[in-house]
């Protein structure tokens, strides 16, 4: 789950360019029948998120009073639940143990929406999990147990080619989010993989400890990046300023396109044809985890529904300050 950079309450005016935020989205579509072809393919972790918020300001071994939460989490599940409120339907592919955790939570995804026929099942592996404390001041420490997703490697991919989704020859050939919660070594075997080859990926790296996972898709050329400030350095091994001094950065070292946000400050989508940006609404930070998941999954969903690049990132950024508000429900 990946929090914005710096996520103080935001300053200064709207994003440049008038469009609607895309908070009213339809009801999530019926995924009862099995043949229902999905918008998107959601790939990497779903889990159950445990995050414990307090109001109270933290540091190391604070001990004060809040909520704890569980519920349905994960990268690709994120994205995956922030779709379906524009009316999208997506299906997972990813591991779930065959647990109790992991049939509780595969009734809740298909409950959210998500189609959920194509989930790897093991009886071996455990149902992943992720843990967060937000005090006043945001994130204060996570941790991901993505372990078991990890372990199942290439076998929550076998419906892009045994002709369930795809095969090689003929590829699947809509959209597919795709997370950094994937080992290395399978990254890097997607980015060549013919069972990807006509896909529009859509990539972010699961937290800044796992960005440098991407460098494939970067020396590649492949897909779009979807990364924060300090996962952009990370990934040009130097710190950066700005959201556009980092777009452009990553562009001129191979990125076919990349959106790099930086909490309240300027955000930045880039290509070879040139850079936009766009400023966050101003809203009082209530939370901060999942935040950048939803930013990606409302840029894809408007760019599907046809919105420029303006128009797309500016909703983006109003659908992830209306998370980070509290204005969307979890």
């Amino acid at each position: 789950m990946r929090p914005f950079t710096r996520p103080p309450p935001c300053q200064g005016p709207v994003a440049r360019v008038k469009t609607s935020p895309m908070t009213h989205a339809p009801a999530a579509p019926d995924t009862t029948a099995v043949s229902l072809r999905p918008d998107i393919l959601c790939i990497g972790s779903v889990l159950w998120d445990i995050i414990g918020r307090s109001a109270s300001a933290m540091r190391a071994g604070s001990d004060v009073p809040g909520r704890i939460t569980r519920l349905p989490g994960g990268v690709a599940m994120n994205i995956a639940m922030t779709v379906t409120r524009f009316g999208l339907t997506p299906s997972l592919l990813t591991l779930i143990g065959r647990d109790a955790e992991g049939d509780e939570l595969v009734a809740e995804c298909g409950r959210l929406g998500c189609l959920t026929q194509h989930v790897y099942r093991s009886d071996d592996l455990p149902t992943d999990c992720y843990m967060a404390i937000e005090g006043a001041g945001g994130l204060v420490a996570a941790i991901a147990d993505a372990h078991s997703l990890e372990s199942a490697g290439a076998k929550i991919l076998r419906p892009l080619s045994d002709g369930t989704l795809g095969t090689p020859d003929t590829p699947w050939d809509g959209l597919i989010a795709l997370d950094g919660n994937l080992t290395e070594a399978l990254l890097n075997d997607i980015v060549s993989s013919r069972a990807f080859a006509r896909a529009d990926l859509r990539i972010a790296p699961a937290s800044p400890g796992k960005a440098e996972r991407l460098t494939p898709f970067l020396r590649a050329g492949r897909g779009t990046l979807y990364v924060n400030l300090e996962e952009a350095g990370l990934l040009c091994q130097t710190p950066f300023q700005s959201a556009p001094e980092a777009a452009e950065r990553l562009i001129a070292r191979g990125a076919h396109r990349v959106l790099v946000t930086n909490g309240a400050d300027v955000c930045a989508d880039a290509t070879a044809d040139g850079t936009i940006d766009a400023r966050p609404p101003e809203v009082l930070v209530t939370r901060v985890t999942g935040a950048g998941d939803t930013f990606m999954a409302a840029h894809i969903a408007a760019e599907r529904a046809g919105a420029p690049r303006a128009e797309a990132l500016e909703a983006a950024l109003s659908a992830a300050a209306a998370y980070v508000s509290g204005d969307i429900a979890t």
